[in-house]
């Protein structure tokens, strides 16, 4: 079993439950405001989820190269775009703190994609 595949295949789904929840169910409870802060969490955890797919595809015939990779992006969408669903549900801005570190884990993972394809 590829752990990363599972993964990529679970942020996937709930990627598009939590865009269809963001524009039926929230639309009438929600700021305008709020919904660009849910889209953009939706966006982003669904793009990455492509992204993990995209690397444990690469990665069926042992090549370990992207596991870290993939480890950054798996934990960027949780803490960034999580952090940003539960933020637009509960109103609690405490949580806006934990999504700069999800981002930051983004954009290490993408850096560590382009340092591992210049070797």
């Amino acid at each position: 079993m590829n752990r990363y595949l599972l993964i990529a295949g679970l942020l996937g789904a709930a990627g598009v439950a939590a865009g269809a929840f963001g524009a039926h169910a929230l639309q009438a409870s929600i700021s305008p405001e709020r919904i660009a802060v849910w889209d953009t969490a939706a966006q982003y955890h669904l793009i990455h989820a492509a992204v993990i797919l995209a690397l444990a595809l690469g990665s069926q015939t042992g090549d370990s190269r992207w596991r870290l990779p993939m480890m950054g992006f798996t934990a960027g969408v949780l803490l960034f775009s999580f952090s940003l669903y539960a933020l637009v549900l509960t109103d609690m801005t405490l949580l806006a703190m934990i999504t700069p570190v999800g981002g930051i884990l983004l954009i290490m993972s993408w850096l560590m994609v382009a340092i591992k394809a210049l070797k």
